[in-house]
């Protein structure tokens, strides 16, 4: 895939440990047939993970017949894009990596949200 990023050039991956994107790829690659749309690649925060859990989505207990080992704080992950806008929205949004983060995104969110949010560390 060609997918281009946020700021308009290759997507980079998220990450390879945990393995993330919809196709387990290590990128927020997307197609059609991913109604969540793992969009934004996120660096997760225990605050995040908490949030996500009491909003019924528990991204922390390992499921390995899905090949998903949990996530932990610091984890790089493909997040829906509907669901990072709800963190947000609840001041509860993980740091963004706007590299590896889908143009796509830009459908649900601004840039400048993004941006607002921008990890300040390492990329990959």
């Amino acid at each position: 895939m060609n997918a281009k990023n946020v700021l308009g050039t290759e997507l980079i991956p998220c990450s390879y440990d945990p393995l993330t994107g919809y196709f387990r790829d290590g990128c927020c690659n997307t197609d059609e047939s991913d109604r969540g749309l793992h969009l934004v690649c996120v660096r997760v925060t225990k605050e995040f993970l908490t949030f996500s859990c009491a909003s019924g989505n528990d991204l922390v207990t390992p499921l390995p017949q899905h090949r998903f080992a949990g996530l932990k704080p610091g984890d790089r992950w493909c997040l829906c894009a509907r669901r990072w806008l709800e963190a947000m929205d609840a001041g509860f949004a993980p740091p963004v990596i706007l590299e590896s983060t889908h143009a796509g995104a830009l459908g649900f969110v601004t840039m400048a949200q993004l941006q607002a949010h921008r990890f300040q560390g390492a990329v990959l």
